[in-house]
C-alpha cells in the first residue's frame, strides 16, 4: 500500500501500514558516530528535483494556458475520424480507381471467374498451406507442397509469412485436388497481384483473403496452416461466422421441428443435429424461435412463446444456468401426429409480428421445417400468410427451406413443393453427417437476391468482407482486417488525461473496447444516443492492490453508418477472427457507439504551452529522454521507409525538416517539445547529483525519473545499471511502469490523486518462487501541478526508485 505523507504522520496509520512504511524508510540506514539521519522526505524532494520543476513551470507561467475540455466535442470528433477512417475502408469498396480497394478484389474474382471456362480435367498445381516446405522421405518436395519462402514480419504478429503471394487452406474433409477445387483455385490466382499491391498502397492493411463456396480459403500474406494433434484442419472458412453474414445479412428464423411417433429413433436423431447445425450458422445480428409440434404445437423455451430471441451465443449454446435452445432440443421427445398446418400459422404469425413492429433483423424471413414428410392441408396456410395474391406466386415475404429426415421419399414431392412455392430449399438428410452441406444451401439461397443485382455491399462483421458473383451464384466471399488498435489510436490518450479512456459498443450491446465497463450506459449506447452522465467509481489499481476513487463524466455518441464488430485471438496464434470489422447494410440502422471517460477535477483540464522548434528540437535531443513507443506522434506505418523508424526519431526527422512528407500529430508534437523544454533543466541537475556522490555515500536512490502526459519521460540513474534495484521497471517487460496505448503508468496514475507535493511510496515486490515477500525496490511519487486563473492541470509526474 501507498504512504501518502512523509513519515510524521506515520502514528496515526494502522499498524499493517506503519509496518510497511517503516520498511520503506529503513532505506535511511540508522546514523552513525558523527552524522545526522537525513528524513527520508527530505531525501526524495532532493533526488526528484520537484522543487527545481515547479520553479521553471513558475518561470514560464506567461506562456502557459490551461484549457478545458469539452468532452462532448472530443467524443464528437473521435467519432466523425472514426467514420472517416471506416468511410475511406467502404468507399474503397466501391470506387475502382482506388487500387489497393477491396473493390479489386470483387472485380477480380469475378471477372477472374467470368472468364474462366470450367475444366472437369483441370491440371494444376497451388501453393497449399498445408503441405508447402514439406518434403518426403527422399528429400523431394511433395505434390502441392513446393518451397516457400516464409520470414517473420512484425506487422504479422512476428508469425513467418510470405509478402509477395498467398496461400491456399483447405479443410480435411475437402479433396485438395477435386475438379471444383482446382477449378476455383485456379480462377482465384487472379487476386494475387491485387492483394500485393493492395498492401503495397495501404500497409496498414492485415490479412486479405477470398473464402469459397467450394470450401478453400485463399490467405495473404500466405502462411503455412499447421493441423492439430490429429492431423486435422478443422477451420473451414464457409462455417464462420464472418462468411455467413457476409452472404446473407441478418435474419429471422423460426424452426419447426417435427415430434411425432414416426420421427422416433435415429429420425429424431438426425433432426436434432440438423437443428444444431442450424443454429451454428446464426450470428449476433440474426433473431430465432424453436417449435416443436405434433397434435400440438410447443415452444421449446415456454418464456420465448411468440417472440423471437437474438442468436447470441447464450440463446444458442448450452448455459449451465439457463436451459436455452441447444439443451432443449436435445430433451425432445417424440409422440402423436404431425401436423404441419398450425406449426406454419404459428410461425409466420410471429415473424409478421416482428415485421410490422420493426424488429428482429429486419432483413431476411425465414421458417426452417425439418420432417419425415407433411401432413394436412398446409396450402392454405401459405395462400392466407405467404401470398399476398393468390394469382401469383413466388411473391412470400417469407422464405421455407425444408429439410425431409431419413431415407423413405414418399414425401419428398409434398416437402419439395412447399419449398420451391415459397422461394425456398429443398433437402433430404438421410444421416448425421448429411446435416452441414445440406444445411448451408440454404445461405447460398438467401444470398441470391444480392448476387443477382451485382450488390457489393459492404459488410463489417467479424471479417473485412464483400460476396461475389458467379452467374447467379455465391462465388465466395473477400476480405481485409482492420484491426482494433488502428482504430483506438484515433482517441490518443493525451487528449483523455491520466485516467480517462475511450470505448467502443457494437450495436447488439457488446464491448468491443473498455478498460472498466459500466453498464449503465448499455441502453443509451445502444440506441445511438449521444449525452453524458457522471458517476462516482472505484478504480482498481497495481491488479486490485489499490483502489482510487474517482467522479467521472462519461460522453457517448454513435458511429454514424459504421456498425462492426470485433474478434479476438489466442495470444501468438495466428486466428482470422482476431480483428475488427463490418455489418451489412440491413443493420446500418443501428449504429455502434463511442465513449471517452474524463475524471472531475485535473482530468478536466489541460495544460498547454508555446515555444520555437528550434529551442524545443535542441532539448528533445537529450540522450536521457524518450517518448511512449505505443503511442502515435507520428504515422510510421505506410512508408516503408519510415517503419523502422522510432516514434522519436520519426519526430525529429519531420521537426528538422529532413521528413516534411511524415504525418504527425501537431498538437501532440507541440507538446512534447513545451515538455521537453521546461524538464530540460532536470539532466543537469540530476547530473549534478550523481557526481556528488561518493563511493561511501549511503545507496537509497537508484534513479529519477518524471513522465508528462504527452508521454514524455526522462530519467537519470544514480547507480551503475548493474546495480539497479529492479531491472525490469520502465521497460516493455513491466507495462505497468510505463506509458501504454491502454493507460498512464502505475506511478502517475498515483501520484496524480494526491495533494500536490505530496509523494506515495510503493512496494515494487520480487517476482519468482525464491523470494516471493522479498521487496526489490520502493517508489516515491509525486505531481506538480500547474494554476493558471484558478485552473489546475497535471504537468508532470515523478517518482524515485529507492533501496528497501
Amino acid at each position: 500500500m501507498p504512504c501518502h505523507q512523509g513519515p510524521g504522520a506515520l502514528a496515526s496509520l494502522p499498524k499493517t501500514v506503519l509496518t510497511l512504511c517503516l520498511l520503506l524508510s529503513s532505506a535511511s540506514l540508522p546514523p552513525t558516530q558523527g552524522q545526522t539521519k537525513i528524513p527520508l522526505e527530505t531525501t526524495v524532494t532532493k533526488y526528484s528535483g520537484s522543487l527545481l520543476l515547479q520553479k521553471k513551470y513558475k518561470d514560464v507561467e506567461p506562456r502557459l494556458g490551461i484549457e478545458e475540455v469539452d468532452g462532448l466535442a472530443l467524443v464528437r470528433k473521435f467519432s466523425e475520424d472514426m467514420e472517416m477512417m471506416l468511410r475511406r475502408k467502404v468507399e474503397a469498396v466501391q470506387v475502382l480507381q482506388v487500387l489497393w480497394s477491396l473493390w479489386n478484389l470483387v472485380e477480380a474474382a469475378e471477372e477472374a471467374d467470368l472468364n474462366h471456362e470450367f475444366n472437369e480435367s483441370l491440371v494444376f498445381d497451388y501453393f497449399n498451406s498445408v503441405l508447402i516446405n514439406e518434403r518426403d522421405k527422399n528429400g523431394n518436395y511433395v505434390e502441392l507442397g513446393a518451397e516457400f519462402i516464409l520470414e517473420a514480419n512484425a506487422h504479422f504478429s512476428n508469425l513467418r509469412v510470405n509478402t509477395t503471394r498467398s496461400s491456399v487452406q483447405l479443410p480435411t474433409n475437402v479433396y485438395n485436388k477435386g475438379p471444383d477445387i482446382l477449378n476455383g483455385v485456379y480462377m482465384s490466382e487472379a487476386l494475387n497481384p491485387v492483394f500485393v499491391e493492395n498492401f503495397q498502397r495501404d500497409p496498414t492493411l492485415t490479412w486479405q483473403y477470398f473464402g469459397s463456396s467450394t470450401g478453400f480459403f485463399r490467405v495473404f500474406p500466405g502462411i503455412k496452416w499447421t493441423p492439430d494433434e490429429n492431423g486435422v484442419i478443422a477451420f473451414d472458412c464457409r462455417n464462420r461466422g464472418w462468411y455467413i453474414q457476409a452472404a446473407t445479412s441478418p435474419k429471422d428464423i423460426v424452426i419447426l421441428v417435427d415430434i411425432s411417433g414416426s420421427m422416433k429413433g435415429l429420425r429424431m436423431a438426425i433432426a436434432k443435429h440438423t437443428i444444431s447445425t442450424i443454429l451454428d450458422t446464426l450470428g449476433e445480428n440474426d433473431f430465432v424461435n424453436i417449435i416443436a409440434y405434433n397434435d400440438y404445437i410447443h415452444y421449446i423455451e415456454p418464456c420465448f412463446k411468440g417472440i423471437l430471441v437474438q442468436a447470441n451465443r447464450d440463446n444458442r449454446e448450452v448455459s449451465v444456468h439457463y436451459q436455452h435452445f441447444k439443451q432443449l432440443v436435445d430433451e425432445l421427445m417424440v409422440k402423436g401426429m404431425g401436423v404441419v398446418s398450425r406449426a406454419l400459422s404459428e410461425a409466420f404469425g410471429v415473424l409478421k409480428q416482428f415485421r410490422e413492429a420493426q424488429q428482429g433483423g429486419l432483413c431476411n424471413q425465414a421458417i426452417m421445417l425439418i420432417s419425415d414428410g407433411a401432413v394436412g392441408d398446409y396450402e392454405p396456410v401459405f395462400e392466407k400468410c405467404n401470398w399476398p395474391d393468390r394469382k401469383v406466386t413466388f411473391l412470400g415475404e417469407v422464405r421455407v427451406f425444408t429439410y425431409l429426415i431419413g431415407r423413405e421419399v414418399t414425401f419428398a414431392d409434398r416437402m419439395r413443393w412447399i419449398a420451391c412455392n415459397n422461394k425456398g430449399y429443398y433437402a433430404q438428410i438421410s444421416t448425421r453427417a448429411d446435416a452441414q452441406e445440406n444445411v448451408m444451401e440454404y445461405l447460398h439461397v438467401l444470398s441470391r437476391p444480392m448476387v443477382i443485382n451485382r450488390d457489393h455491399d459492404v459488410t463489417w462483421t467479424e471479417a473485412y468482407m464483400d460476396s461475389k458473383r458467379s452467374h447467379g451464384i455465391l462465388l465466395g466471399v473477400a476480405g481485409s482486417d482492420v484491426t482494433l488498435r488502428e482504430l483506438m489510436k484515433l482517441a490518443p490518450r493525451y487528449k483523455l488525461g491520466v485516467h480517462g479512456y475511450a470505448f467502443l459498443s457494437s450495436n447488439n450491446g457488446y464491448i468491443l473496447s473498455h478498460p472498466d465497463l459500466r453498464p449503465l450506459l448499455r441502453t443509451a449506447m445502444i440506441n445511438g444516443e449521444t449525452g453524458s452522465v457522471s458517476m462516482d467509481v472505484k478504480v482498481p489499481l497495481d491488479t486490485g492492490k489499490r483502489v482510487l476513487f474517482l467522479t467521472n463524466d462519461y460522453f457517448f455518441t454513435d458511429i454514424s453508418d459504421t456498425p462492426f464488430r470485433a474478434g479476438a485471438g489466442r495470444g501468438g496464434e495466428w486466428d482470422i477472427d482476431r480483428h475488427v470489422l463490418l455489418v451489412s447494410p440491413c443493420v446500418l440502422r443501428t449504429p455502434h457507439s463511442l465513449g471517452v471517460v474524463l475524471s472531475q477535477g485535473h482530468g478536466e483540464y489541460i495544460l498547454l504551452g508555446n515555444t520555437s522548434v528550434e529551442e524545443g528540437l535542441h532539448d528533445l535531443l537529450h540522450p536521457d529522454l524518450r517518448l511512449a513507443s505505443d503511442w502515435s506522434y507520428c504515422v510510421t506505418d505506410i512508408d516503408p521507409d519510415h517503419r523502422k523508424l522510432s516514434q522519436l526519431e520519426a519526430m525529429v526527422r519531420f521537426l528538422s525538416g529532413e521528413d516534411p512528407d511524415l504525418d504527425c500529430d501537431k498538437e501532440l508534437v507541440q507538446e512534447v517539445l513545451f515538455d521537453a523544454v521546461v524538464t530540460a533543466p532536470l539532466e543537469a541537475y540530476w547530473t549534478a547529483l550523481a557526481l556528488n556522490l561518493s563511493e561511501e555515500s549511503e545507496h537509497v536512490v537508484d534513479m529519477a525519473f518524471l513522465g508528462t502526459r504527452a508521454g514524455l519521460l526522462r530519467s537519470s540513474l544514480f547507480v551503475g545499471s548493474e546495480k539497479v534495484s529492479d531491472k525490469k521497471f520502465l521497460t516493455p517487460e513491466d507495462e505497468a511502469s510505463i506509458f501504454t496505448m491502454d493507460r498512464f503508468p502505475l506511478w502517475y496514475r498515483q501520484a496524480t490523486e494526491q495533494p500536490a507535493g505530496s509523494f506515495v511510496f510503493s512496494l515494487r515486490p520480487a517476482e519468482g518462487p525464491e523470494s516471493p515477500a522479498k521487496p526489490v525496490a520502493v517508489t516515491a511519487s509525486t505531481a506538480i501541478a500547474v494554476t493558471v486563473d484558478k485552473k489546475t492541470a497535471i504537468a508532470a509526474g515523478r517518482s524515485l526508485p529507492l533501496c528497501p
